[in-house]
């Protein structure tokens, strides 16, 4: 008997987001990059979410077409809640149904804990809030048309251990307390989301890198932060692409509340 005969899809078509629509938020970022691509590359139209519009619609136009999808761009602040939602309704528009969000986007912190001020951790936090409401939308968006859909949210290694404050010693400011606190925060706000909306067959899972430095941040840093990892070396943005097409995609569709760590190992110490 036969895989279609027995009902059990192949390992291909459980990979395969052919027929999908995913919005990435901060697509046009060194991760969010290569993760934009990964669906792309599985099959899926990607929409992207930039602050800056025509830089979404750049990105989008550089995306591959394997299946001679097309691609979309949006301009979406997602610290503005009237630019979410309306990035939210044009994607929509713009695809005719969205089946996979990627909650990528994120508005850095540049002020460590010794001083950071109260409005500044706020603003940090606030990422987290339009998390959630991006995940909202979608989650309602997905029972209106009676679909299953799958919401991957980004956390990180840092939402789950302490900083590593020998590697930041004299180079620069310590690792963001109030991003440890927004990762955190996103890590178990996967959890609560997942139950609460398993049974409409909304998944959400969270996809949590380890130290990806893009090129810009100091050699010494790297350096340190390499002698800390069990694989003594950094991971490269296409490492992310294997695990957010594996969490979009129908390879994962028992998993929910779940927190993948592509780490190096770093979280094993």
């Amino acid at each position: 008997m036969t895989e279609q005969e027995r009902g059990e899809p192949t390992v291909h078509s459980l990979f395969d987001l052919r027929g999908k629509a995913a919005l990435v938020t901060g697509a046009s970022g060194y991760l969010g990059g290569a993760m934009a691509r990964a669906l792309a590359e599985a099959g899926a139209t990607v929409v992207v979410g930039s602050r800056c519009g025509e830089r979404a619609e750049q990105v989008a136009a550089s995306l591959p077409v394997p299946v001679a999808q097309r691609h979309y761009g949006v301009q979406l602040d997602q610290l503005d809640e009237a630019s979410l939602s309306s990035g939210f309704a044009r994607a929509v528009e713009q695809t005719g149904g969205l089946d996979v969000l990627v909650n990528n986007g994120h508005h850095p912190a540049v002020s460590d804990w010794t001083d950071v001020t109260g409005r500044e951790f706020t603003e940090q936090l606030s990422n987290a809030t339009a998390y959630f409401l991006l995940a909202r939308h979608l989650y309602r968006h997905a029972v209106s048309r009676g679909v299953p859909a799958s919401i991957i949210m980004l956390g990180s290694m840092y939402g789950m251990v302490g900083s590593y404050p020998a590697a930041y010693a004299g180079i620069g400011p310590a690792s963001p307390v109030a991003y440890h606190a927004l990762k955190g925060g996103i890590i178990h706000m996967t959890r609560h989301l997942a139950v609460y909306w398993a049974a409409d067959r909304v998944r959400v899972n969270a996809l949590s890198p380890g130290p990806f430095p893009a090129p810009t941040v100091p050699a010494e840093l790297v350096q340190r932060l390499e002698a800390r990892s069990p694989m003594g070396r950094m991971g490269l943005p296409w490492e992310l692409k294997g695990a957010v097409v594996f969490l979009a995609s129908d390879a994962s569709s028992y998993m929910t509340g779940q927190n993948l760590v592509i780490d190096g190992g770093w979280t094993a110490w």
